[in-house]
């Protein structure tokens, strides 16, 4: 993996741009996290590579550089497994922290709510849509699933477009230098696995 540039004052890898291409197969969700180009916003460079059992207890997802699965890059664990409202840690390929997130799962009865940390900011991010989320709940119907972050002050941290396709493919886009690459790959896969899609 090229890692993206970090950030002149930390380690914090940041990507302002990013897709997540995600394949179904009946054991396994497979996911595929490509670079955008910055001159023309087309998929560059897979950055990162996941794959996660459809029907297994959804505690831990481990990112490889790529599909050979040989080298480790980062994850995210549960925090406790019995209890995920606990939340997932979300850490390097060494086991070093990066940030943390959590379903808030009163507020998600009517629109998906998270909870994200990181060094330097905390913030939340909801269904971008009431509408789209309570047609999605009530009416089983495949509306779009868009996510936006912001902080405490209500600055933009990052956004998550889902796409229309056969696959599920997001547009993540970070807009807070302060977002690791990592953090903000993992949150959208994180959603993906835990709103079962």
């Amino acid at each position: 993996m090229t890692e993206p540039a970090p950030d002149a004052t930390s380690h914090t890898m940041h990507l302002p741009r990013f897709f997540v291409r995600q394949k179904i197969t009946m054991m396994v969700n497979r996911f595929e996290i490509y670079a955008a180009d910055p001159a023309t916003g087309a998929q560059g460079q897979l950055m990162a590579f996941a794959e996660q059992k459809r029907f297994a207890f959804k505690e831990q997802v481990t990112f490889f550089e790529d599909a050979s699965k040989t080298r480790p890059v980062f994850g995210f664990k549960a925090r406790q497994v019995i209890d995920l409202n606990a939340g997932y840690d979300i850490t390097d390929e060494v086991g070093a922290p990066l940030g943390f997130f959590k379903k808030d799962f009163a507020q998600s009865l009517l629109q998906t709510t998270f909870h994200v940390e990181g060094p330097g900011y905390a913030g939340s991010g909801k269904e971008r849509s009431l509408v789209f989320a309570l047609l999605r709940r009530f009416g089983d119907l495949p509306v779009p699933v868009h996510f936006d972050y912001v902080d405490h002050t209500g600055a933009p941290l990052l956004s998550i477009t889902r796409k229309f396709a056969l696959r599920d493919q997001y547009d993540v886009q970070v807009a807070d230098p302060r977002v690791d690459f990592r953090v903000a790959a993992a949150i959208a896969v994180g959603m993906d696995v835990l709103m079962a899609r």
